[in-house]
């Protein structure tokens, strides 16, 4: 049994520990540490959760702490982020004018604690300088310096504006009532109620896409060249992030043949306690590990590198780096289609698939990936490269790297080492020239991203329309793109053919934007991105050898087509692999499947999830690769529902109000009977006046039944007075 008074105790202990903490950051020129224990009004420090939710390990004896691993994720390092500073004090900058404005939308979503407390207390909201938000003589500092944490989430309620217009860019909105809302129902609520003074609720939308979309389905106000402001609304503003209503149009959306939402990849499920309190807390399936996992490896460096400096108290970020490093190498596959070489000219085609639930890359607009596509000969000389990276984070060969007035174009067919495939967002001011200036941004010059599987180019919104030379080619579209490489070459014997596919968090344009702004912020980022080598990630590479005589008679290259027929199946049903090839003497299976393989041929699967089956082809001429993608549509076990009904208050006056509230799981629909009747909603609350003994049941129906709940009853005392039983 936890003790009333443990919360205290242990408060006791970390606030020395981070006393010591400050003292140290102070001596050694680092900034102050903030309070992870403070309590304010409406929201707790993630110290204070910690003590419960810290020490878990899973059913596999994996370290699953919840504020542990949020600790080193981006959100809880929002507002150390010094990319995130040094942009917000050129927009000041740029447009003092507008300062409430910067100074209340960045915090929205990058301070929110401290944010929403300002807004009710009428204190005014500054970012950057002496007593902001970011000084710790400013007494909202702990709230703001946790960035998005734990009572923040937890706390957003399922209202009529989540996952629409009027919740989006950080409109969310924050029950009055203390209640932490989670992925539980029947859990043991008092040491939470005791020791915090916040309910734990069960709650469905907690799990859900929609909540994730309060901010990271942003638009912005813009400005004309002469700082007056163009907009009037969020339908007509900049979409500056909409990983959101990208995902609502791919195949991974709620309606879509493969739902997935925000949770199932960025928080990964196991088997776990929830909580180290009470010792005899039982393991629960679906526990959401809080990885929060992003792909912003280069500012998780930066965060680890430069702690004291910027206030970073986990000693864990290798866990986010890594944990980021690993999604993106699974965001995208790369493949070499084909790759010939006739007349001297190599012709070779690469296509990319984008495994993400939105758009590759998504969110904030200075991110980019790109091909580096280069042709090696026998001593491993480059005789061809397209898209070579230097040491200063730029692209040899991108416009946009040299000159910040234009960008690179789309390419479906790249015929010199100067052209290369960036896949971007370019953004426009209202004059339609590029533009780096959040406040200027009026539209999409260019966006290329490549788009989610089920994404179609032609029907998609405007807000996440694709934009640019990729509008026409027919080739991008559906989760794909296919370049054609087509290049003279003289050298001859064995080529190697290879292309990386990298990412970037911050493109070189954005970067030299950023310094032309002498701030203090500024020069503190400029600083550290220059001193730190990490720049842009490898995301996946593919290579193909191919036999050159150096522009006479050509040895073919083998060329592989596989298919499935039919691509998508429900767990349990079979498809059949198809495959052929020319000039080939031998093909090799991987990935899903193994052997040697005829070189063309029929086979039948039963892949029990989401496969892919590649085959390499060999010949004289060389090899080639081709892959096919299973899709298994993943059967839901049913479950029968579970009903949860009480009552408030304890006692009632005879003709007083009672409030009767539930919950349920796996449930379709609800009916009320006894001494209330009707249909009601699955989850809810209803307020209602009693007189004389009563009873009241709830049984709810769903796919896998009916389940009663326990009636609560009132019994009469006295000619008074009504007594919960």
């Amino acid at each position: 049994m936890i003790r009333p008074n443990f919360l205290t105790k242990a408060l006791e202990g970390v606030t020395t520990h981070l006393l010591c903490s400050a003292i140290l950051l102070v001596c050694s020129g680092g900034a102050v540490a903030a309070d992870a224990a403070f309590i304010s009004n409406h929201f707790s420090g993630s110290q204070n959760c910690a003590f419960c939710h810290d020490g878990l390990t899973d059913n596999s004896g994996t370290d699953v702490s919840i504020a542990k691993d949020w600790g080193t994720s981006m959100m809880a390092n929002a507002t150390r982020d010094p990319f995130w500073k040094a942009k917000v004090a050129t927009e000041l900058e740029r447009n003092p004018h507008l300062a409430d404005v910067i100074n209340d939308k960045c915090s929205t979503c990058h301070a929110p604690m401290a944010n929403y407390e300002m807004k009710l207390d009428g204190a005014p909201i500054t970012i950057l300088g002496a007593g902001s938000i970011t000084d710790p003589s400013n007494a909202y500092h702990d709230a703001a310096m946790e960035g998005v944490s734990c009572t923040l989430c937890h706390q957003i309620t399922d209202d009529a504006t989540l996952g629409t217009s009027g919740g989006f860019s950080g409109q969310y909105n924050i029950n009055d009532t203390k209640t932490i809302y989670g992925q539980y129902a029947n859990i043991f609520a008092n040491p939470m109620i005791n020791n915090t003074g916040y309910t734990p609720a069960y709650s469905a939308h907690v799990s859900t896409s929609e909540v994730c979309a309060t901010c990271h389905e942003l638009t912005t106000p813009y400005v004309n060249a002469e700082g007056i402001v163009m907009t009037d609304g969020p339908e007509s503003e900049f979409p500056e992030q909409t990983p959101y209503t990208e995902w609502q149009n791919s195949i991974f959306a709620d309606t879509g043949s493969n739902p997935q939402s925000c949770q199932d990849c960025h928080m990964p499920q196991t088997t776990a306690r929830i909580s180290n309190r009470p010792r005899w807390l039982e393991a629960k399936g679906g526990f959401a590990k809080h990885h929060l996992v992003g792909a912003n490896t280069t500012m998780l460096t930066m965060l680890r590198d430069n702690a004291a400096e910027l206030g970073v108290t986990s000693n864990n970020m290798d866990l986010s780096i890594n944990r980021a490093r690993a999604m993106l190498q699974d965001s995208v596959v790369v493949e070499i289609v084909s790759a010939n070489i006739s007349g001297g000219f190599l012709e070779a085609k690469v296509k990319l698939t984008n495994n993400s639930g939105h758009k590759t890359p998504t969110s904030y607009p200075s991110r980019r990936m790109w091909l580096n596509f280069r042709v090696t000969d026998s001593n491993n000389d480059v005789v061809f490269e397209s898209g070579r990276i230097n040491t200063d984070g730029s692209i040899a060969g991108a416009d946009n790297d040299a000159d910040q007035s234009i960008f690179e174009p789309h390419y479906d067919v790249i015929t010199a080492p100067d052209q290369v495939q960036v896949y971007e967002t370019i953004m426009g001011n209202s004059d339609n020239e590029v533009t780096y200036t959040l406040l200027r941004a009026a539209q999409y010059l260019k966006d290329n991203r490549l788009t989610p599987k089920g994404f179609d180019k032609i029907a998609a919104p405007a807000k996440v329309g694709v934009y640019g030379g990729a509008v026409n080619d027919l080739n991008f579209n559906l989760g794909s793109d296919e370049v054609t490489y087509r290049i003279p070459l003289s050298a001859s014997g064995n080529l190697t053919v290879q292309v990386d596919l990298n990412y970037q968090t911050i493109m070189h344009g954005f970067v030299q934007d950023l310094y032309i702004d002498n701030l203090p912020e500024v020069q503190a980022f400029k600083a550290m991105y220059q001193a730190q080598s990490l720049k842009h990630e490898l995301i996946t590479s593919a290579q193909t050898t191919v036999v050159s005589d150096g522009g006479g008679q050509t040895v073919p290259v083998p060329v592989v087509s596989i298919s499935a027929i039919p691509a998508t199946i429900d767990q349990g049903q079979s498809t059949t692999i198809n495959w052929s090839s020319t000039d080939a003497k031998s093909c090799i299976a991987s990935g899903a499947w193994s052997g040697s393989k005829e070189t063309s041929g029929s086979e039948a699967i039963s892949p029990i999830a989401t496969s892919t089956y590649i085959l390499t082809c060999n010949g004289d001429g060389g090899s080639s690769v081709g892959s096919v993608t299973v899709t298994v549509n993943q059967t839901q076990a049913v479950v029968k529902p579970t009903v949860s009904l009480t009552a408030t208050p304890s006692s009632v006056r005879v003709g007083g109000s009672i409030t009767l509230s539930w919950s349920s799981t796996d449930a379709n629909s609800c009916t009320a009977s006894d001494n209330w009747s009707g249909d009601k909603l699955t989850s809810g609350s209803e307020p209602m006046s009693i007189s004389n003994t009563s009873t009241f049941t709830l049984t709810c129906a769903g796919d896998g039944g009916n389940a009663t709940s326990s009636s609560v009853s009132y019994r009469k005392r006295g000619r008074r007075w009504l007594d919960l039983q």
